[in-house]
């Protein structure tokens, strides 16, 4: 008969192979123990997300949120209750996982709730360190690093560049949402206005405000390559699985900025297959 401890892992694992596309390409490559305690915290970023994304009238995505940072309080205090947390709470003890990650990331969910436009790159950047280097934080722990707050540097940077592309690539997804992450300073700057962006036009002042963006993702994809050498070989295999798959939908939107008023880009099982395989054959270079 199987502990509750491996139903509640099997859990998390279903939740990334389903909802974790481009990423689970990437944990695919690590070993066992590892590769469980990351379904678990993307399993708890990706309830956590639901409940922002579900649509539900504010008032009750707020309450909905708090008592899930409840079951945080409680998992963090020894008393996971449900599948998630009972993995998350093993995931935690085993590799030390800051606290403080878990409730960041908590914070930079609920930042969907109340707002649904950025003044400059200061506040998008803010955000995009809280839903998503933090997640590259809690990873390096588990994976296990050389280079101390500089390795930590190059995880945030790549947890930037991986959420700017995903901002690039959803912007037709998120103004359904009534939400705008690229900054308004940056559209005024090049006379792109919101009603130009909900009219789908995709002219000279639209393709300069996506080639100023992915300039900026290329900056920090630099950076965050950095962080492979300073990780074990599977780990830096996994990674740049992702940093891969990302930066090759970043490079599509280079070629084709217009294309994400049409549609969400993406790259086949294929594709990600032979990503991951090269990564792996990359990792074996010392």
């Amino acid at each position: 008969m199987r502990s509750d401890l491996t139903v509640a892992y099997d859990r998390c694992q279903q939740v990334t192979k389903r909802e974790a596309r481009n990423f689970y390409y990437g944990f695919m490559l690590l070993p066992a123990q590892q590769r469980r305690a990351i379904y678990a915290a993307y399993a708890f970023a990706r309830e956590c997300d639901d409940i922002v994304d579900a649509d539900l009238p504010g008032e009750e995505a707020s309450v909905r949120l708090a008592a899930y940072r409840e079951s945080l309080d409680r998992c963090l205090a020894g008393r996971p209750q449900g599948p998630v947390f009972l993995a998350l709470r093993d995931a935690i003890d085993r590799y030390r996982i800051p606290h403080d990650y878990f409730y960041r990331l908590v914070e930079g969910v609920e930042t969907d709730l109340s707002v649904r436009r950025y003044a400059n790159f200061e506040e998008l950047k803010r955000y995009c360190y809280l839903v998503a280097s933090v997640v590259g934080l809690v990873s390096i722990e588990i994976f296990g690093y050389r280079g101390g707050g500089q390795t930590r540097e190059y995880a945030a940077d790549l947890g930037i560049a991986l959420q700017l592309t995903n901002i690039l690539r959803d912007v037709q997804e998120d103004l359904q949402r009534d939400r705008i992450y690229l900054p308004q300073e940056e559209m005024a700057r090049f006379g792109y206005g919101e009603a130009d962006l909900r009219a789908g036009v995709a002219n000279d002042a639209f393709r300069r405000v996506m080639a100023f963006q992915v300039a900026r993702a290329d900056e920090y994809y630099e950076s965050g390559r950095r962080l492979l050498p300073c990780l074990p070989r599977r780990a830096r295999a996994c990674v740049g699985v992702m940093a891969g798959i990302y930066s090759t939908i970043l490079d599509d939107i280079r070629r084709e900025p217009e294309g994400v008023l049409k549609q969400r880009i993406g790259l086949s099982a294929g594709q990600k297959l032979a990503l991951a395989g090269r990564e792996l054959v990359r990792s074996l270079v010392p």
